[in-house]
């Protein structure tokens, strides 16, 4: 298999919307993808629908083995798979890779593969949703931000950045992206929680004061395990988490309601990934995010009692549903 532009690893929602934009703009992408996606996009290509209309022809690869080289390698399947694809994916002269799944671990997992000096962080501040037919609609295109785990600033990172936003996702290179992963996962690892035990559309347990305030504690616990690893949280990754932890109980539950009015009026029926793999009986992401926050607090003996109540409640969920 000769060496392409983009690999991307997962043809989920955020993978197609990436790798269709990527291939529409005419560079060379491959997908790795399980047979019936592949079966899918042979047949129908990319579609891609919501806050843009089209369908793109992508090849795919279901044998990851079979990659020689990617100029950048983008992995994008669901967390439980990373350390499976990327295993696969030793032998092939990589250029460079990131992660846009969610959590903490996958940085360290990608460098233990392919060394970290062929590592940049990201984290995806997109949505979309896989629909039954195999399209996706995309429904939120906020930005995309990858950048150095070292925090210097480079030209690999800003021309793969200025590559993705030209192709249609918004993107940005950003020199501060571990702070912007900590405060991504910060205010996911608090809507996941919430999406799961609710099973509400987003907007709806953000304005809330209830479940806003549960969702303050959690974001300050993840600020908490932060700052043990010496990373300080931003309000320019999803929520504003650093000024969550910062300001008083009353004023925290009042950015989060106005954070949720704002998706109601541009993104309705946005819901969060989780309470999508739930309803469609897909495995969770718990291990490697909830899971991995929560040995990491053990590390420094942190005492995060929501954060552990909810990975307790959320792997059980997991477990006992059906």
């Amino acid at each position: 298999m000769a060496e392409v532009d983009f690999a991307i690893a997962g043809a989920g929602a955020l993978g197609s919307i990436i790798g269709g934009h990527l291939a529409r703009a005419g560079h060379s992408v491959l997908m790795l993808v399980r047979e019936r996606r592949a079966q899918q996009i042979a047949q129908h290509g990319l579609t891609i629908r919501g806050l843009v209309e089209f369908s793109q022809p992508v090849p795919t690869l279901t044998e990851p083995t079979r990659l020689t080289g990617a100029a950048v390698l983008i992995i994008a399947t669901k967390t439980y798979a990373t350390e499976a694809i990327v295993a696969s994916l030793r032998g092939a002269d990589i250029g460079v890779a990131f992660s846009i799944q969610n959590g903490m671990m996958k940085d360290d997992v990608l460098a233990a593969a392919f060394g970290r000096q062929r590592v940049l962080g990201s984290l995806a501040d997109v949505s979309g949703e896989m629909l039954s037919s195999g399209e996706v609609l995309f429904t939120r295109n906020s930005n995309l931000f990858v950048g150095e785990l070292d925090g210097s600033d480079s030209t690999r990172a800003r021309h793969i950045a200025a590559t993705v936003d030209a192709a249609g996702v918004r993107t940005r290179a950003d020199a501060d992206i571990l702070s912007l992963e900590w405060s991504k996962f910060a205010a996911w690892a608090a809507m996941m929680a919430l999406s799961v035990t609710t099973r509400a559309l987003t907007w709806k347990y953000l304005i809330d004061p209830g479940t806003a305030q549960v969702a303050v504690g959690v974001v300050r616990e993840v600020g908490m395990l932060a700052a043990a690893c010496q990373v300080r949280l931003s309000d320019r990754a999803v929520l504003p988490v650093a000024s969550i932890c910062r300001e008083s109980d009353q004023d925290a539950i009042a950015l989060l309601a106005k954070f949720g009015r704002d998706m109601q009026s541009k993104a309705p029926l946005h819901r969060m990934s989780t309470l999508q793999d739930l309803e469609a009986g897909r495995p969770l992401e718990v291990e490697e995010t909830l899971g991995h926050a929560v040995r990491k607090a053990a590390e420094f003996k942190l005492s995060l009692p929501l954060l552990n109540g909810f990975y307790s409640l959320v792997a059980g969920i997991d477990r006992i549903r059906g």
